[in-house]
């Protein structure tokens, strides 16, 4: 029979797949290689082991929720179904034309992301709608049905509809859709009214696409993940984290699996900001490094900062414009290919580069003695001192310090005429600036000050590159959670059900229309929470209405949360002044004399988590010295150093370790640099402080 108080969170990264289980007595954890063939696979070993570790029952086992990167994966691999496109006549261009944008001006050679779907597969039909919803040249049901015939004639395995201003009227979709599902019952169709019912048609067509796009495939995954998890007796059913934060059903993902794009990541975000709720953290910049990516968010008053918009697969990095933007509820983040599988190579000009290329699990970093025999992050902190070869991954894995060697000396020092030690510090100090640098462009362009952030820092990798991290950035705060190096999974079992139902509706305020507005956030509400539901039941939930909106003539609009209820024909001075506060946060003024419109409504409903226990916090204590030193290379010292090893679960709260030192646990060691102190804290978390500082 299974227990609703036994959980168990499961995130599908590039190199590991990480797996919390939660039970009354405590939580277990388990982190194994990534099986890219069957990568349900790797979730069920990573299932059965922590079972075994908790000798918990896996019958027992009372929810399952799961997080992927397998739409974003194949969405940058071109890895979908065979895609047809319809759309209204006139238009069938759009999503190659792109937005005037030029991310980089003075590149001659500028590469521009393709099309997920081919022009050959772009069709046309003629209808028109207005803006305002009003049928301007109604469709034709004989040219509907010889389209669905087109289609099916066609062999194409999905279909993505996107109609001009559908967003204002499904109607014309709708048909579209009917007429296919009549012929093909089996085919998968999306509808752009559906999907993302928002203004602009680039964003929206590209976001329907997408989502046909991975459809079939997400679908069938997923199916067979249920299907070897009762073969496996886990009765449980299963959720999945979506990119905004919350959970929704696996019959949901599978229609609209669009809304997965940043599904491990979100769990991150999630993670991080329940400890800073948890010790009282205004401000933190939460830093998530695995095998493959590391992500960078901002979490200020105890919430991820959000976004109804993502770009996929970018050409340019951290340049925005490069790549495919997605309208979807998003977890707003900067993600590098910056992980411990990230290869080391020398460029043209004889420069150290790592990335965005990735060992991944197969075949691996040269340490893990899998195959590979390029150089990555792991192996040059293997090389370094930094890891335990007899003691990575709670030992389940072995690491080769001669590989790692003979892959550093192979592919870097001998080009480059220097010794291995020598090259393995490039790697490290190259991958420690490139993240460094993706976090002061995410913070600059947020306006924010990034010295006066406390920085979370999880995932298998990050604890061994934080406290360097926070040296460049001159942060004086870190703090790694227990049960770091799995954090994305345990951020899963701390999400709420959320569901976040958008719509375009176009107003300016000095014409603002209370009832139409009204009528849209009640059919918002209702959507929202019939999609709540599946999960949450009939529990107590929360509303949160954000409003999408700009000076008119601005090409951009910007986020403003506003309180939900029944708008008077008088608010819009109330609308008005909630834009100005958030514009003058933004960018520090507000512009005199122009009129501001509302282009986009979006409205979450999320049900609402138990109280969480504040920490106890100890900025000091009283010192340990450890029994057992080792030494590794202090990048900020420039030279090896003989610092303390400490098991993490020898560190009780108000214990101090003076840097430098290294903190082991299972899933990933803490490297304490020697500028820094760590304090253990009362929830088990660690504080990494700046010594000196004493804040």
């Amino acid at each position: 029979m299974t227990d609703p108080n036994i959980r168990v969170g499961v995130d599908i990264g590039g190199t590991f797949t990480d797996v919390a289980l939660q039970h009354p007595g405590g939580m277990a954890t388990a982190k194994v290689l990534t099986n890219y063939a069957q990568p349900e696979q790797a979730i069920l070993d990573g299932i059965l082991q922590a079972a075994r570790t908790g000798a918990i029952d896996p019958a027992r086992i009372g929810q399952v929720i799961h997080g992927t990167t397998l739409v974003t994966n194949s969405l940058i691999e071109r890895r979908g179904a065979k895609l047809a496109f319809i759309t209204t006549e006139g238009f069938r261009d759009v999503v190659e034309m792109r937005s005037e944008n030029r991310f980089e001006q003075y590149d001659l050679n500028l590469t521009l992301p393709k099309p997920l779907v081919a022009r050959k597969d772009r069709f046309t039909v003629h209808e028109r709608m207005a803006a305002d919803g009003s049928v301007l040249l109604a469709l034709d049901t004989a040219e509907v049905e010889a389209m669905a015939a087109r289609i099916v004639a066609g062999g194409y395995e999905a279909v993505a509809i996107g109609f001009m201003h559908a967003y204002a009227n499904p109607h014309h979709e709708q048909m579209m859709a009917d007429a296919l599902k009549a012929v093909a019952p089996h085919l998968s169709v999306s509808m752009s009214s559906v999907i993302s019912p928002q203004m602009r048609e680039f964003e929206r067509f590209n976001t329907v696409i997408a989502n046909a796009y991975v459809q079939p495939q997400v679908a069938d995954y997923l199916g067979r993940l249920v299907r070897r998890l009762r073969e496996t007796e886990i009765q449980a059913p299963v959720f999945m984290m979506h990119s905004g934060g919350g959970l929704i059903s696996v019959e949901t993902a599978s229609a609209e699996p669009v809304r997965l794009l940043e599904s491990g990541p979100a769990g991150g975000a999630i993670f991080a900001a329940e400890f800073a709720r948890a010790h009282g953290l205004d401000k933190v910049l939460s830093f998530d490094m695995g095998g493959t990516t590391a992500k960078i968010c901002l979490i200020e008053d105890g919430r991820p900062k959000t976004a109804n918009t993502f770009e996929v697969a970018r050409t340019y990095r951290f340049k925005k414009g490069s790549g495919m933007p997605v309208s979807t509820p998003v977890v707003e983040m900067v993600e590098i290919g910056a992980g411990g599988g990230s290869i080391a190579s020398i460029d043209a000009m004889g420069r150290i580069q790592v990335g965005p290329r990735s060992a991944a699990s197969e075949p691996g970093p040269a340490c893990y003695q899998r195959g590979g025999i390029e150089p990555t992050v792991t192996d040059s902190n293997l090389a370094l001192g930094r890891l335990d070869p007899d003691n990575f991954a709670g030992g389940a894995i072995t690491l080769s310090t001669e590989c790692a060697h003979a892959a550093l000396r192979d592919n870097l020092a001998e080009t480059l005429d220097m010794p291995v030690a020598d090259a393995a510090f490039g790697v490290t100090e190259m991958v420690d600036e490139n993240m460094a640098n993706a976090a002061r462009v995410h913070t600059v362009e947020n306006g924010r000050d990034i010295e006066h952030f406390t920085m979370i820092a999880f995932g298998g990798g990050a604890p061994l590159h934080a406290c360097r991290l926070c040296e460049k950035l001159g942060i004086d705060n870190l703090m790694i959670p227990p049960g770091a190096g799995v954090g994305s999974a345990i951020g899963f079992l701390k999400a709420p059900f959320s569901y976040e139902a958008t719509r375009g509706l176009f107003q300016r305020l000095d014409a603002f229309d209370a009832e139409s507005v009204n009528a849209a956030l009640n059919e918002l509400e209702v959507e929202a929470r019939a999609f709540v539901a599946e999960g949450a039941g009939d529990g107590a939930t929360t509303i949160r209405l954000t409003a999408f909106m700009r000076y008119t003539g601005q090409g951009w609009e910007i986020p403003v949360v506003l309180p939900y209820g029944p708008f008077a024909e008088g608010d819009h001075n109330t609308l008005l002044r909630a834009f100005e506060d958030a514009y003058r946060t933004l960018f520090g003024r507000t512009i005199d004399d122009l009129a501001v419109e509302v282009t986009n409504w979006s409205l979450t409903v999320a049900s609402v988590l138990p109280e969480m226990a504040k920490a106890k916090r100890f900025l000091s204590g009283t010192s340990l010295r450890a029994a057992k030193n080792r030494q590794f290379f202090d990048s900020a010292l420039r030279q090896t150093v003989t610092a303390q090893e400490v098991p993490r679960d020898e560190i009780a709260p108000g214990t101090v370790i003076d840097g430098p030192a290294v903190i082991t646990e299972n899933e990933t060691s803490t490297i304490v640099t020697s500028g820094y102190a760590a304090i253990g804290q009362g929830d088990g978390s660690l504080l990494l402080q700046r010594k000196g500082t004493g804040k």
